[in-house]
């Protein structure tokens, strides 16, 4: 019993020090939790230039347009005297409104309001035109990289601010996206005045081939002036091609993408490689390599939806390096030269895939041009990885 109280008081009277030693410690060195978010957290300046702080604004409100107007038609709603309005509303949009299949409701006057010059002069945004395109055929420009959300994409066609018409006159451009984007109340609105369609294969025949446009035109005219003008830009590794977005890198889903060229080649509109350096430098993507838990979540999630959500972090309103902004990185959109192809409404294989082969070599011809001087932190050269 003696030996075994004996190890007992020593082990309180242990503890009891070693207990004291820390408290000591601890009241030497007092904690500020205040002082180590400031050490880990890189704040903002209180005194930014206003013109900054209005670039900031209109990327914040860009990127959460869509919950945005979703709570605003959800505060409409709950007006009762705004119910027969808002019912009209959803019934022309879903059963009535086909203008995200023909991409009519585009406003040149919205697409070159100031507040887009803003959204691109905050990263900034610009375009490298390399030849003239002539107004006499339709275009399908290719966008690369898709990156986390392509906001290259969005400030170079779908807006004035990098001066698109300018550099292109007589070209009617199009960003395409998801269909299930125009189901979004009040959103949808939105982005059709900026000329943004569906990525269906029906909206891609309906603009290239001119639309009603077409049946005005005069007997024998058709075959030489249908769509013409007329143009479509496609972001072609689409999701899968996000969860592959990184910093440095330039991984492309392009390989089996044959869809886009097979629309080009049937209604005989030039294929336009256009790649964006910048893109992927924007934001930072958690590590999902291939074999992952969380690359196996994304493609399921992917399989199931249509779109993937990778898990992304940038900068935030208040700080440099934590939140869902994107980073303020340079954007350089090089729209490379026109791949011309012969008309032809039933393409074979052979046919696609030699396109594809010009157009895979065009798009390396402009990253080898220019990635000394748009990618010079690049950390691995141009990969077509599927």
């Amino acid at each position: 019993m003696e030996p075994g109280r004996a190890f007992s008081s020593a082990s309180r009277s242990l503890s009891a020090s070693s207990l004291r030693g820390r408290l000591s410690k601890l009241t030497a060195t007092p904690l500020r939790p205040v002082a180590a978010l400031h050490a880990n957290i890189d704040f903002v300046p209180t005194r930014i230039p206003r013109k900054r702080r209005l670039q900031m604004m209109m990327v914040a409100m860009w990127s959460v347009m869509i919950p945005m107007t979703s709570f605003i038609f959800l505060m409409l709603c709950s007006i009762p005297s705004l119910w027969p309005f808002i019912a009209a509303y959803l019934f022309w949009m879903f059963c009535i409104d086909k203008s995200p299949e023909h991409g009519d409701r585009l406003s040149p006057w919205f697409r070159s309001l100031k507040l887009w010059k803003y959204f691109a002069d905050y990263y900034p945004a610009s375009l490298l035109k390399e030849c003239d395109l002539p107004a006499d055929r339709p275009y399908v420009f290719g966008y690369h990289p898709h990156g986390i959300i392509g906001m290259g994409a969005m400030a170079t066609f779908a807006t004035e601010a990098t001066g698109f018409s300018t550099a292109f006159p007589g070209i009617r451009p199009h960003l395409l996206t998801l269909t299930n984007n125009f189901n979004v109340p009040l959103y949808r609105e939105i982005i059709m005045a900026l000329g943004i369609s569906s990525v269906s294969k029906q909206s891609c025949s309906n603009i290239l081939s001119g639309g009603k446009a077409l049946k005005s035109t005069p007997a024998g005219e058709g075959e030489a002036r249908q769509g013409a003008g007329q143009a479509i830009t496609i972001v072609v590794g689409g999701a899968a091609e996000s969860l592959s977005a990184r910093p440095g890198t330039a991984d492309l889903t392009l390989r089996r993408r044959l869809g886009f060229i097979k629309v080009a080649i049937q209604h005989g509109a030039d294929l336009v490689p256009v790649f964006s350096f910048g893109e992927n430098d924007i934001y930072q993507q958690m590590p999902n390599e291939k074999g992952t838990t969380i690359y196996a979540l994304q493609k399921q999630f992917q399989s199931m939806f249509g779109f993937t959500l990778p898990l992304f972090h940038g900068r935030g309103l208040l700080n440099y390096n934590l939140g869902l902004m994107p980073y303020r990185r340079r954007i350089v959109s090089v729209i490379g030269r026109p791949i011309h192809v012969v008309r032809c409404e039933k393409p074979s294989l052979e046919e696609v895939t030699r396109v594809q082969t010009m157009y895979i070599e065009e798009l390396t011809r402009i990253w080898n041009t220019y990635k000394d001087e748009f990618a010079k932190t690049r950390t691995r050269e141009l990969s077509i990885i599927d």
